[in-house]
């Protein structure tokens, strides 16, 4: 099935695979409470077990440095794509309420990105993502 829109994750390549894993379910929890249509039906087995819903369409994940991240929330941004982040300070947090405060409190241009995550228009990703690779 071809979807209207994309779904891409990127997530800094030098991260410890914890990290990356636990970014990585951060970002995807942003977009689906931002975006609760591209949300799917429930699961059910064969012997009638109720399972949680999930995103209903592929998640792409690329693999980036610092500066390909800024490079890709510029594009976001200048393309009116508002998407989800997390700053390596996020790391050392313990609430949501500190997670914002952390984000906050750091201008733009001077957020230590980790990750991103949006979702847009196809041809919207595709220009946000340009030249990035998957993530390995």
């Amino acid at each position: 099935m071809l979807f209207d829109t994309k779904i891409a994750l990127v997530i800094r390549d030098d991260l410890a695979s914890w990290q990356k894993m636990n970014v990585a379910a951060f970002l995807a929890s942003g977009i689906a409470a931002s975006y609760p249509e591209s949300i799917g039906e429930p699961y059910e087995d064969a012997s009638g077990n109720g399972y949680l819903r999930l995103i209903g369409q592929p998640m792409l994940i690329y693999g980036a440095d610092s500066a390909a991240l800024a490079r890709v929330l510029d594009r976001a941004l200048a393309r009116g794509a508002q998407p989800a982040l997390y700053t390596e300070e996020m790391f050392s947090t313990t609430h949501d309420a500190a997670n914002r405060d952390a984000v906050r409190s750091v201008e733009r241009e001077n957020l230590n990105l980790v990750g991103i995550a949006i979702r847009a228009e196809r041809k919207v990703i595709d220009k946000i993502v340009d030249k990035l690779k998957f993530h390995q």
